[in-house]
């Protein structure tokens, strides 16, 4: 039989359990899992502290632990909502999505009506697998709860603009950024699918973010699935021009190093840059690169005190709208007659120097890049149309363009 705390036992526990509560809601995750664990110590098996100390394991990215922590709740109150939460979060983290699903399901049944934030996961949880129209429907009820969600809002937008309902995506994202959405994605999301102005890039929060999650899988869905050949492409033509040998090459975005087998033979000295720090992890894995730098191309080039006579650029101007800056920053890091090799997928037209696509992506027209190349000292070698992957399995169209700098 256990012992009834005394009254100052209590009092110390319920101090510990608030000091934990501020730390939580002011970032301070370490300290409010320190103070839930002393109180538990005091008071154990308190389903509230227990609760909270499973939310701040997941801000701590601890789902295995917030996980143990949710299932003790569950043991002591099976119909707590909130434990359920917390446990279809702790399995989402841990890619355990259609055990998730179910978690969020339950967490619905139980929680007051009403609530958002479940709808909200439920919706993410369906995207993890690939059940967009459901999704739509999660975020919908979502937003019925909290008009104001504005990730919510977001998703929905994604997910409309994925399935090419672009009029609806635009309104969905203009509502996320009244909602107070990151204003910079918002605007580059907008433009995607409505007449807004083009922004010159895509935000570098979010090209970096999505190559860390895509890094795992990233050769195998984009090669086995996309059918992407830019880099065999862009390597190939170069082969054939037979510039070589390289004294140094720089692969701008270099990604998981798809490019160096093909640029390694031909250089003495192979230097890689991307913004996506997991995604040079991958490439320094293959052990051809002599230097991996993590950082933005411009600010790379601006900033390397190397001089290089091969630079390369594999499907990675779909990310950058305007190529002024990259022109300009080559100026100082080439040598004189050296290389710059690159792809880009093809406007629609040549009115436009470049366009932001609904895919998200960037493309230019041939006149600007013929353009650009004369206005900074490059000789246009050649300009190959070619495929560089499909979407949908189409192929999408492409140009591969070779430059010496005079």
């Amino acid at each position: 039989m256990c012992a009834t705390p005394t009254h100052d036992t209590f009092e110390q526990a319920r101090q510990l359990f608030l000091e934990g509560l501020k730390d939580f809601e002011e970032g301070r995750f370490d300290a409010a899992e320190q103070r839930f664990l002393s109180s538990l110590g005091l008071l154990p098996g308190r389903v509230s502290t227990l609760v909270n100390l499973a939310a701040t394991q997941l801000k701590l990215l601890r789902p295995q632990d917030a996980l143990a922590t949710a299932q003790q709740v569950l043991a002591l109150e099976a119909g707590n909502a909130d434990a359920w939460f917390h446990k279809a979060s702790a399995l989402g983290q841990l890619n355990r999505h259609q055990e998730a699903l179910l978690g969020y399901e339950k967490s619905l049944a139980l929680a007051p009506p009403g609530a958002a934030e479940p709808w909200l996961r439920h919706g993410q949880t369906l995207q993890a697998l690939d059940q967009p129209a459901r999704a739509l429907v999660s975020y919908e009820r979502a937003l019925a709860a909290d008009p104001g969600l504005a990730q919510a809002w977001s998703n929905r937008g994604g997910i409309l603009r994925e399935m090419k309902r672009n009029e609806e995506a635009a309104e969905a994202f203009r509502q996320a950024l009244a909602h107070g959405a990151d204003p910079e994605l918002h605007r580059y999301y907008l433009a995607s699918v409505s007449a807004q102005p083009v922004p010159p890039s895509a935000p570098g929060h979010y090209v970096e973010t999505l190559f860390d999650d895509y890094a795992e899988q990233f050769d195998a869905h984009l090669v086995g699935v996309l059918g992407y050949r830019a880099h065999s492409t862009l390597a190939r033509h170069l082969a054939a021009l037979g510039r070589g040998p390289f004294r140094s090459t720089l692969d701008l975005g270099c990604g998981t190093g798809l490019c160096a087998p093909f640029l390694k033979p031909m250089t003495d000295r192979l230097v890689g840059v991307d913004l996506s720090s997991l995604m040079l992890e991958k490439a320094q894995a293959l052990g051809l690169y002599d230097r991996l730098v993590h950082a933005e191309i411009v600010d790379h080039l601006q900033g390397t005190d190397e001089r290089y006579d091969l630079v390369t650029a594999a499907d990675v101007f779909i990310y950058v709208g305007d190529l002024e800056p990259v022109f300009a920053a080559l100026g100082r890091a080439m040598e004189t007659h050296g290389l710059f090799c690159f792809s880009a997928e093809c406007t629609a037209s040549e009115a436009a120097d470049f366009e932001l696509l609904p895919s998200l992506r960037y493309a230019q027209s041939e006149r600007y890049l013929r353009a650009l190349a004369a206005r900074h000292g490059f000789d246009l070698l050649q300009l190959v149309h070619a495929p560089i992957r499909e979407d949908q399995r189409e192929p999408i169209a492409g140009m591969y363009v070779y430059l010496a700098r005079r």
